[in-house]
C-alpha cells in the first residue's frame, strides 16, 4: 500500500514540475520562472498559458492509467477503464467547448470571450473523480492527491488572469457530473460494473472484489 502512494505521489509530482530545456553548449542559460512560469505567445494574438496548469491538468488521468499499468488494481477491467474515461472526458470537455462559445464570457485579461467555463479545470476535474471512482477504495489519499492537483491548477488559472472563479467552479462541477454521467453511460454500452461491491448486513460491512 505505501508503494503504491509513493508511486502515485511520485507521478503527480512529476507533473507539477515545470519541464526545463536542457541549454546549449555555450549559450546563456534562461531565467528560470519557477512554477508560475508561462509559455512564450507564439504571435502578436496570441497569449501566453501558464506551464504548470497547461501540464498538471493531465495529471490526474495520467496517474489512473499508470496505477492500472503498473499493476495496481482499480475498480474496473482495462475495458471498462478506457470506454469510462473517454466517455468522460468527451462528455466533460465537449459541455465545456459548447458552453464557451454559447456563452462567451470575456476574460480578465480581455483576450477573449471564451472564458466560461475554464476547459483546463474542466479536464482537471475530471481526471480526479476518474482516479477517485477507480482507486478511492485502494486508498483515500489517492483521491485526495488528484483533488489536489486538480484545485491546484483552478487556482493557477486565476491566478494568471485566465479566468474568473465562477468560470473555475463551473469547470469542476462539469468535470464531476460528466465523469458521473460518463460512468454511468459506459456501464450501459460495455455492459460492466464496477468491480468493488459493498454490502451491509446487520452486524458486518463486506467489500467483494470480483476479477
Amino acid at each position: 500500500m505505501r508503494t503504491h502512494l509513493i508511486a502515485t505521489a511520485a507521478l503527480l509530482l512529476a507533473f507539477l514540475l515545470p519541464p526545463a530545456a536542457a541549454p546549449c553548449a555555450g549559450s546563456p542559460s534562461p531565467p528560470s520562472e519557477g512554477p508560475g512560469e508561462v509559455l512564450p505567445s507564439e504571435g502578436p494574438g496570441e497569449v501566453s498559458e501558464s506551464v504548470f496548469a497547461s501540464v498538471a491538468r493531465f495529471a490526474p488521468i495520467a496517474s489512473v492509467f499508470a496505477l492500472k499499468a503498473c499493476g495496481v488494481e482499480g475498480a474496473s477491467s482495462w475495458k471498462r477503464l478506457v470506454v469510462n474515461s473517454a466517455a468522460s472526458l468527451v462528455i466533460s470537455c465537449g459541455t465545456t467547448w459548447a458552453l464557451k462559445y454559447t456563452i462567451h464570457e470575456e476574460r480578465p485579461d480581455h483576450s477573449d470571450h471564451h472564458s466560461f467555463p475554464s476547459g483546463h479545470t474542466t479536464v482537471a476535474f475530471a481526471g480526479a473523480h476518474v482516479l477517485c471512482k477507480e482507486y478511492a477504495r485502494k486508498s483515500p489519499w489517492i483521491a485526495v492527491a488528484g483533488y489536489g492537483v486538480a484545485a491546484a491548477v483552478a487556482a493557477d488559472r486565476v491566478a494568471q488572469d485566465r479566468h474568473h472563479w465562477q468560470d473555475v467552479c463551473a469547470g469542476a462541477a462539469i468535470g464531476i457530473l460528466g465523469t458521473e454521467l460518463g460512468y454511468w453511460l459506459g456501464d450501459r454500452l460495455t455492459g460492466e460494473r464496477s468491480r468493488c461491491s459493498v454490502s451491509v448486513g446487520p452486524q458486518s460491512v463486506a467489500m467483494v472484489i470480483s476479477f
